[in-house]
């Protein structure tokens, strides 16, 4: 049987130009390179069409077998219309197959161009990959990626259809399960343009705050208890986080972001009821340390705004990034979460 283990992950901002006045105005060199800059963040070919935008997870996929090999796979079944295509010759002689033929095979030509038709790329596209912790992307030519499908861990290994596999692409194989952490903290695009801003993540790390931030920030819940208030600062900002408790378990965190002017310019409830069967992920700087953090912020998508994101491990669905700003929805992340 084989073990999945999803991965999270994010993307990227673009600044605006603004117009300039007919009078001449002398231009310091600062304000010349800042001017430069915002140019060249801001050009036409730069800017990314988020309708219909989809982003991945990785999974690491092994067998059950002590120090096996894995493969590092992004599944695209979430966002695929209709039946998957798998091979008829697989469905039908599947009787005469062992489960290792049936557990995991590259899709052929017919099925690897219906896959592509089917969630609108092409083999000019390229498959971005950001790993935020490390500020490092990769880029891969679809062209070049296998196309593949494996067995879902939670389909019936009697009997297989189309829809007990996982279609996608390889990203890497044979690796180490000692490296399967290499992608933890990773997100996936495919399309014609990267959609991440680069070098502008950053790991929350918490802090206590006092009793007066949660009285001037967050109301009292008529069936919850208040809890412990913490916080954390990302450039000009500042990030306030609440527990509500419900008889001594965090079942609730308010997330309030206040500006350096004092403004409230975001607020988002975490809340397991919500969640399905999920659970508070621990909190950097209270909880854990930084061999384990989960919680992440930064400008990770171009043109849009901050977000942030790690908050609940999810037992069914998947998780989403949260902008900080009020206008914005959150960003599903394509995890094909099978329970």
């Amino acid at each position: 049987m084989t073990k999945i283990k999803t991965i999270s992950a994010i993307i990227c901002c673009q600044l605006l130009i603004t117009g300039c006045k007919k009078e001449e105005k002398k231009v310091t060199p600062q304000e010349t390179n800042i001017i430069k800059d915002s140019v060249k963040m801001t050009k036409a070919e730069d800017r990314i069409d988020y309708t219909n935008f989809n982003i991945f997870s990785l999974s690491t996929i092994s067998s059950a077998e002590k120090d096996s090999d894995a493969d590092i796979f992004i599944s695209v079944s979430d966002i695929y219309k209709g039946v998957q295509p798998i091979p008829a010759e697989i469905v039908n002689n599947q009787k005469q197959m062992s489960f290792e033929e049936l557990q995991h095979f590259e899709l052929d030509a017919p099925s690897r161009k219906k896959l592509l038709e089917g969630i609108h790329l092409t083999e000019n596209d390229s498959l971005y990959i950001y790993r935020y912790d490390r500020n490092k992307l990769e880029k891969m030519p679809v062209s070049q990626l296998k196309a593949v499908a494996y067995l879902s861990p939670y389909s019936d290994s009697e009997e297989v259809d189309p829809e007990s596999y996982m279609m996608g692409f390889q990203v890497a194989t044979h690796q180490k399960m000692a490296d399967d952490g290499l992608y933890n903290n990773a997100i996936a695009y495919f399309g014609n343009k990267n959609p991440f801003v680069e070098n502008k993540m950053k790991a929350v790390k918490w802090q206590k705050a006092g009793a007066d931030i949660s009285e001037r920030y967050f109301i009292t819940r008529s069936k919850l208890n208040m809890g412990k208030t913490y916080q954390s600062k990302y450039e000009n900002m500042t990030y306030y986080l609440q527990d509500y408790l419900e008889e001594q378990n965090v079942v609730e965190r308010r997330l309030v972001v206040i500006n350096n002017h004092q403004e409230k310019i975001a607020e988002k409830t975490f809340s397991l009821a919500a969640s399905d069967g999920g659970e508070f992920l621990p909190l950097y700087g209270i909880e854990t340390d930084e061999a384990n953090i989960f919680q992440w912020t930064g400008h990770l998508f171009k043109g849009k705004p901050p977000v942030i994101f790690g908050f609940i491990a999810y037992s069914f669905g998947c998780p989403s990034i949260t902008f900080l700003d009020k206008n914005e929805k959150n960003f599903p992340i394509n995890c094909d979460n099978r329970h």
